[in-house]
């Protein structure tokens, strides 16, 4: 007996949905709020039945409202990516094909003090938004006025393309400083001992500053004290010279209050009685940071006397008879 081969069932096809293009936000004052219009399409054939909206921001900002079918949750960093703040929306409502919705009003959100260069990415899909591994805080749902999309019209060939991907990002600057600053180090000892020199940089605010991904923040030449040889060096520092090294930093971005530590075991050579070294910033332009004073920092080291040379006789000669 032949056994027909049962004919395949056609799959429903993915959602195609994308956000719209979102302007870059300029001049920003930090504490203050503002607001930005967000718009989406259905770029697919059929009617979605419902969707999760999703807008992410870095550390510089939060949200200035919350809407009750939204939860709100931050994502601490991890690996190179800066922690985010992250609000969850699942939006109960239909979207037709080929039609541009918009939340109801403008999505409002607050820069915080130590806002200065962030970001804001939304997205949408037909599923429940994973924070992913990196862990977050427990989600609090928010208690305003939900939010909800509106019709704004048909979709046109040019908002076909205003809406490539289920995913937009735009830079948010706000007009704020930050004060980079360097701290040298001392220490004692004689011709032999090994000591450790730790220099430091720190981010003293009021903005958390956020360089290129992948990139050090900023970085920081290291000149060793005459006198002194490196035994060992900071593992994010690089040897320019035997007596030079550039140090980079642990990750992309400095919060406020944070940066890094530079600790050198050095050996003491020679006796050169106090001997410094000079630690600078170097590489990278740092418009924002205003304060040149805390710019540059010494590694002073005390290496005892030099001893090695005796003075001759300081006797007169008796006289001749």
């Amino acid at each position: 007996m032949a056994v027909a081969a049962v004919p395949a069932l056609a799959a429903d096809p993915e959602p195609d949905l994308g956000v719209g293009t979102i302007v870059p936000i300029e001049g920003v004052q930090p504490g203050s709020s503002f607001s930005t219009p967000l718009t989406f399409l259905n770029k697919g054939t059929a009617e979605v039945p419902s969707v999760w909206v999703t807008y992410a921001v870095s550390p510089g900002l939060k949200a200035d409202e919350t809407h009750k079918n939204c939860t709100y949750y931050t994502v601490p960093s991890y690996d190179e990516m800066p922690a985010s703040n992250v609000a969850s929306c699942t939006i109960e409502q239909p979207l037709k094909p080929g039609v541009v919705y918009g939340t109801a009003k403008p999505v409002s959100l607050r820069a915080l003090g130590s806002a200065f260069r962030d970001d804001l990415r939304v997205t949408i899909g037909t599923d429940e938004p994973d924070p992913g591994d990196g862990g977050s805080s427990e989600p609090v749902r928010g208690t305003g006025d939900p939010l909800t999309l509106v019709e704004k019209a048909p979709a046109t060939d040019a908002d076909r393309q205003n809406h490539p991907e289920p995913v937009a990002e735009a830079t948010v600057n706000a007009a704020n400083t930050a004060d980079f600053a360097l701290t040298g180090a001392e220490a004692k000892g004689k011709v032999g001992d090994k000591v450790t020199a730790t220099v430091t940089f720190t981010n003293r605010g009021p903005a958390r500053v956020q360089g290129a991904r992948d990139e050090s923040v900023t970085t920081v030449a290291v000149h060793i004290p005459k006198g002194t040889s490196v035994v060992k060096a900071h593992g994010y520092c690089d040897a320019v010279t035997k007596t030079h090294y550039r140090c980079g930093t642990s990750q992309s971005w400095a919060d406020v209050n944070g940066g890094e530590s530079y600790p050198f075991v050095l050996r003491i050579d020679k006796a050169v009685g106090r001997t410094a070294g000079e630690v600078t910033f170097t590489g990278q332009e740092r418009p924002f940071d205003q304060n040149a004073a805390n710019d540059t920092a010494r590694i002073l080291i005390e290496t005892g006397k030099d001893t090695s040379t005796t003075s001759g006789s300081t006797g007169s000669a008796a006289p001749r008879s």
